[in-house]
């Protein structure tokens, strides 16, 4: 007999007929009742067994977290909260679970607990709720770019190059440690190791991803970058997944657009297709945010939240008029800001940008035209001298979800802006070519992809959102 998914069965309206699941238990109470979870929902199906005439030790074998399987006759359940059960017909142990031992018990876990037992935690309704969600958004994300003509690029995970300027980069090596040979002036000689040059593992797949957009017109890139920031916070990961689309003959305002329409498009994919876990994650939530101060807590669900991106037309502000806001604002002429804004070139902080998100302009922002100083030597500098064709989409709760730019097409001025900040031209060669051969205005922007996932989910810590997070001092699994 064919395996059935629970999801199937909980949505089947035909009984009486004989089905075969596989799952493992969640509970098992009175010796009678199984509530059995595949992965395919978050919702368990309920197994009854006949206790009678079954043997007092397989029964006893039926703990949490065993793999188990299946067969009987698909009932409508007398049971609240379910439409359906399963009589049990006939049950096999596949994997036994000594309760003694078995760290994911049917009661409520404290982050920290699960982040320790990451390789068992998503077998918890918080986990395997977040991962499917993770897996739907990272569905959407594919589906936007190949429904609108996008070509994808694997650019390198070993690079030469920085392409925010900010250093902290993880280097790859294959010398031995303190066996490195040294140059004549005493430095590691980087011509001997493996790649003939010193290397890195990239923070952006961009400037790779801006040759191929000069030849193919659109491409994105979704892949692992890393980040060696020594930063233990919620929001900070050393390995991360980036989603970063180039298009050319795209101006700022068309990348505007394009960053608009594929926020909106993935996350009314997850409202349409994953109600399940987001009521289930709407409600933690809520529970959640009840424990919380009155000043601190969120004025909209999660729910509520996405909906606000997805129907709200996103707000398009200059830094400067974003500025004067932010100076004029009560919380900045009342000192309540962390970070008081009194001047213009100030790097706003993520106050500021909830600020205007959620207390200003009551819908999603885009804040474009920049500081030339607060922002990378790739983005194109306007006739003013002093701001670059940046922009960044600020959401509800989170801030910055989304940076990017025009970029800079002018040779000329590309390699002043280079030189300004020490970037060796040597090292870039063939990013200065494609604005020798054929260059056109070009944008694209990036996208953090835990971030997105931290915002669909409600989650509060990024560390929960992605399977095995890599911070420091942890590389664990």
């Amino acid at each position: 007999m064919n395996r059935s998914s629970i999801k199937e069965l909980l949505q089947s309206d035909k009984f009486l007929h004989e089905v075969h699941v596989k799952g493992w238990v969640r509970t098992f109470r009175s010796n009678r009742f199984i509530a059995l979870n595949d992965g395919s929902t978050i919702n368990n199906i309920q197994c009854v067994v006949d206790f009678e005439n079954t043997d007092e030790a397989l029964l006893k074998r039926i703990t949490t977290g065993a793999a188990v399987s299946i067969n009987g006759t698909l009932i409508e359940s007398q049971g609240k909260g379910q439409t359906v059960e399963i009589k049990v017909t006939n049950l096999e142990i596949l994997g036994d679970s000594n309760p003694d031992e078995y760290p994911i018990q049917p009661r409520k876990h404290g982050f920290e607990f699960l982040r320790r037992n990451a390789h068992l935690r998503v077998r918890t309704n918080t986990f395997s709720a977040v991962m499917r969600l993770r897996s739907a958004l990272s569905f959407a994300v594919h589906q936007y770019f190949q429904q609108n003509g996008f070509y994808y690029v694997n650019t390198p995970i070993i690079t030469g190059s920085d392409a925010e300027g900010a250093g902290e980069m993880f280097k790859v090596t294959n010398f031995e440690a303190n066996k490195a040979p040294l140059n004549e002036e005493g430095e590691i000689d980087y011509t001997k190791d493996f790649f003939g040059k010193e290397t890195n593992l990239t923070v952006s797949g961009q400037l790779e991803a801006e040759t191929y957009a000069m030849a193919l017109g659109k491409v994105y890139t979704f892949g692992p970058t890393f980040r060696a920031e020594n930063s233990n916070t919620t929001r900070h990961l050393a390995e991360f997944w980036m989603i970063e689309p180039e298009v050319a003959f795209n101006d700022l305002d068309a990348n505007m657009d394009l960053s608009e329409d594929f926020i909106k498009y993935v996350l009314q994919y997850v409202l349409d297709n994953c109600q399940d876990d987001l009521a289930f994650l709407d409600n933690r939530l809520a529970q959640e945010e009840k424990t919380k101060p009155q000043a601190e807590r969120s004025e909209m669900g999660l729910i509520e939240k996405l909906r606000f991106v997805v129907d709200n037309n996103f707000k398009r502000v200059s830094y400067t008029e974003a500025i004067e806001i932010l100076r004029n604002s009560k919380p900045n002429k009342k000192k309540k800001f962390q970070f008081p804004v009194n001047e213009w070139g100030v790097d706003l902080q993520s106050e500021h940008e909830r600020y205007l998100v959620e207390k200003h302009f009551k819908c999603p922002v885009i804040l474009f035209d920049y500081p030339a100083n607060i922002k990378a030597f790739y983005m194109r500098l306007n006739e003013d001298g002093k701001t670059v064709r940046a922009m960044d989409v600020l959401f509800p709760g989170i801030g910055e979800m989304v940076g990017g730019s025009q970029r800079e097409e002018r040779l000329d001025v590309l390699k002043e802006k280079m030189a300004e900040l020490n970037i060796p031209e040597e090292e870039l060669w063939w990013y200065l070519d494609t604005r020798k051969f054929g260059t056109a205005v070009h944008s694209g922007f990036g996208l953090g992809f835990e971030r997105l996932v931290l915002f669909t989910t409600g989650m509060s810590n990024i560390r929960d959102v992605i399977p095995f997070p890599r911070t420091p001092q942890n590389a664990e699994f």
